[in-house]
């Protein structure tokens, strides 16, 4: 029997595993969230399923009191679309980071999202693969140098928002590990969403690469290193007496002094719209960086296509309902079989 969403806490979700990270890693700042936010969803905890591939934040499923799966390098994404096709009641999220969905996964990726699976997708991003000590990632930095890397790291970094984007993701945000509010919100509207969301999480990692996102993080200088995403909000950021906002013109950002006491859609800044149906706005803001730019957080897309699932539930009941339900010892002995002599 299922246990009354209403007594469900975050201690419910708490297992009796050992939390093993690094001291001082953001992962354990994802958790404590995530573990929040899971009763306010009204859902039994056992229909919650959390599935990783490999990596720090692959250790996941261990520290949640639910269902899990820790699957092989890469390959949560198919694990996720398995488990949702044969069981799309269930409340499926997928936990993985730069190395392992965007690397060798990164194929797995591309097509959960094309395909539009109702998922959770939270990738980690610290730019650095952590649990192999310290090896450069796909979204490593040009120019980072480490014990693996000593010369510098010479190729382009991939950026995850803009993959999600041109993979036709129908749901594409950003938040940061220490940010609770922006977390939890971000979090929450990715439940809400039906069909594959994708949430990168700027994380720190304080062995291999500290301080990546040093200024995001830090809550005295986040007002000027963000740029916070609200619908229809016009896009804003910085402290009184250094307001600045962001015009878009022919898919050009433009950074736009403003007086404390300035109307900012009266002065051309662009009003936020994460419903636009060409992927090409989000994109603009997905490319905007350090340090001409603020990095921006919360939802940048948000848009509505049928799920895979339903359409594939869809398609069954229509051959059904065409062919009969089917018989496999008919399928298995019918005409386009063999008999293989000696």
């Amino acid at each position: 029997m299922a246990t009354p969403t209403a007594t469900l806490t975050k201690r419910d979700f708490e297992s009796d595993q050992e939390i093993r990270w690094c001291p001082g890693c953001g992962d354990y700042s994802v958790l404590a969230n995530v573990q929040r936010l899971m009763p306010e969803l009204g859902i039994p905890r056992e229909n919650f399923v959390f599935v990783s591939g490999i990596g720090c934040s692959s250790r996941f499923p261990y520290y949640m009191n639910t269902y899990g799966f820790h699957t092989i390098h890469g390959r949560a994404p198919a694990f996720a679309t398995g488990i949702k096709l044969s069981r799309p009641e269930l409340s499926v999220w997928v936990i993985t980071g730069d190395g392992d969905g965007l690397s060798i996964g990164g194929n797995h990726m591309l097509h959960v999202l094309r395909r539009n699976v109702d998922l959770q997708i939270l990738l980690f991003n610290n730019r650095i693969y952590g649990l192999t000590k310290g090896q450069y990632s796909p979204t490593s930095r040009m120019g980072m140098r480490n014990k693996s890397i000593p010369m510098g790291v010479i190729d382009s970094p991939l950026d995850p928002l803009a993959f999600a984007l041109g993979a036709g993701a129908t749901f594409v945000a950003r938040t940061v590990d220490v940010d609770a509010a922006s977390l939890q919100d971000v979090l929450r509207r990715a439940h809400d969403h039906k069909g594959a969301a994708f949430v990168e999480i700027l994380q720190n990692c304080p062995v291999y690469n500290d301080g990546e996102w040093a200024e995001i993080e830090d809550k005295k200088t986040r007002v000027e290193a963000g740029l916070p995403l609200e619908h229809g909000g016009p896009l804003v950021w910085g402290a009184k007496g250094k307001r600045r906002g962001i015009r878009i013109e022919h898919g050009v950002p433009q950074v736009i002094a403003l007086r404390d006491d300035e109307d900012p859609i009266a002065a051309g800044i662009t009003v936020h719209d994460e419903n636009h149906e060409s992927p090409g706005y989000a994109a603009v803001l997905a490319a905007l960086a350090p340090p001409e730019f603020p990095i921006p957080v919360g939802v940048l897309r948000a848009v509505e296509r049928p799920c895979y699932e339903a359409l594939l539930d869809q398609q069954i009941h229509d051959a059904t309902e065409a062919r009969g339900a089917g018989d496999l010892r008919k399928l298995l002995h019918g005409s386009d079989t063999w008999t293989v002599g000696g």
